[in-house]
């Protein structure tokens, strides 16, 4: 397993939560295919609030259950590793957004000190 330290690429990929991919929730899609793939790890964030390209409104509501709320998936790994994962994700997607930006990674374990 490589370890992730010094500058890597944080890639953010916006989505509803009721977007689809193959019968099930592409979060979930996503998520597998990174664990898959090997990736660190991947991280699904869930908006309180939001709109896209369609300037739709979505929000969470306490008596509305059906809010198609914005979904974040976040991972972060080397260049090569993501650009060799794309054309997957492009197949994936229906709508929504990536990012890419470059960050840097300081990895804390438990127990240890940062490597």
């Amino acid at each position: 397993m490589t370890k992730l330290i010094g500058e890597q690429v944080l890639m953010r990929i916006f989505i509803g939560e009721g977007d689809r991919f193959e019968h099930k929730p592409l979060y979930e899609a996503l998520v597998e295919l990174f664990r898959k793939e090997g990736f660190a790890g991947a991280t699904v964030l869930r908006g309180i609030c939001g709109y896209g390209a369609n300037r739709v409104y979505h929000t969470q509501k306490l008596l509305d259950l059906s809010a198609d709320l914005p979904l974040v998936v976040e991972v972060i790994d080397a260049q090569e590793k993501i650009n060799a994962i794309m054309p997957r994700i492009d197949g994936m997607m229906g709508g929504g957004m990536i990012t890419l930006e470059k960050a840097t990674v300081i990895r804390y374990r438990s127990g240890k000190r940062p490597e």
